[in-house]
């Protein structure tokens, strides 16, 4: 299990430092007992004063499973999707390929078999090798970010630290697409009619849309520059049926669970149609990261994880995508 693998923050970056082929994968607060009150006042209340904002929260996802699959070996397991909006414009605006990791998910899960809470996150580091954003500056502004937000769990749900390890992202981390248009004399004709069609073959093929983020309006309402895109927005995707494959342990599990891989859930597909330009440009880190970056090894998660990424690819290929 995950807690096996755990590391304190200090030793686990002095490791990462030592050791070449290991990188920080998931950094986790292990609190003792039930933290998920304290976690609800976090992400609730007190995020925004960090200049973080909670969008599409999906709390308690493990009733879901209850209710839909007979059973649950989970006390919590909840997604929710923040960002730093006044941070991450300049990024943006610098790499689009960003949007991959923004909103992510401030993850928390409790099994029911251990007193312990997890909240935590993917390493930012690693959410920029996932999407190949290589400059410095870069990324030093988007590791800026985190720091803040580490020291707020750790003020409101304490614990010790742990951060795990990987040792190699996919050949190819990213699926990405582009798709060429006809353009209209209102750009905003051609987006409504694409996300139309986009939702309805997701949704079609049960697919969840857990959440979207017009970056762009949001930028518009904050009265800031954002002029690089006529338009650039975010999609979180989840597959419930997938999920509950991958991180739930039901009556009819035989593997165990792996609830921590959920710090990757939903999954951020970024958009984006630069300024005066007749293409969109389609990204989302593939779900093989799952496999590499958390160790999964159960054969079966691993088929549906690789399954599932080739789905994907091929919805967007018949929306008229190209793969880059």
């Amino acid at each position: 299990m995950f807690l096996n693998k755990l590391l304190s923050g200090a030793v686990a970056l002095s490791v990462a430092a030592a050791v070449s082929y290991a990188a920080p994968a998931v950094r986790f607060n292990v609190a003792d007992g039930n933290v998920e009150e304290a976690y609800n006042k976090l992400v609730n209340e007190k995020i925004n004063s960090i200049g973080y904002v909670l969008s599409d929260p999906h709390e308690r996802i493990n009733d879901g499973y209850a209710e839909k699959y007979g059973a649950t070996n989970l006390d919590n397991l909840g997604f929710m999707s923040v960002t730093n909006d006044e941070g991450l414009r300049e990024l943006l605006i610098a790499d689009p390929r960003i949007g991959g990791f923004s909103p992510f998910n401030l993850h928390i899960y409790k099994l029911k078999e251990e007193n312990k809470t997890y909240v935590g996150h993917i390493v930012p580091e690693t959410m920029l090798d996932i999407v190949g954003v290589q400059d410095k500056k870069t990324r030093e502004g988007f590791v800026a970010l985190f720091p803040s937000l580490d020291e707020l769990v750790q003020k409101e749900i304490g614990g010790k630290v742990g951060i795990s390890e990987y040792t190699a992202l996919p050949e190819q981390p990213m699926m990405e697409f582009t798709i060429s248009f006809d353009r209209p004399e209102a750009i905003e004709d051609y987006v409504d009619e694409f996300q139309e069609g986009f939702e309805e073959l997701f949704e079609e093929k049960k697919y969840i849309i857990a959440g979207y983020k017009n970056f762009r309006e949001t930028y518009d309402d904050l009265e800031q520059d954002f002029d690089k895109y006529d338009a650039y927005f975010v999609y979180s995707l989840c597959h419930f049926q997938f999920s509950d494959g991958i991180f739930n342990m039901n009556a009819k599990a035989t593997k165990s669970a792996r609830p921590d891989a959920g710090a990757f859930a939903p999954c951020s597909m970024y958009m984006y149609i630069e300024k005066d330009t007749n293409t969109m440009h389609v990204g989302m880190p593939k779900l093989e990261n799952w496999i590499k970056v958390m160790n999964i090894k159960d054969p079966a998660k691993v088929k549906s994880i690789l399954g599932l990424d080739k789905e994907i690819i091929g919805m967007m290929k018949s929306l008229g995508a190209k793969v880059k």
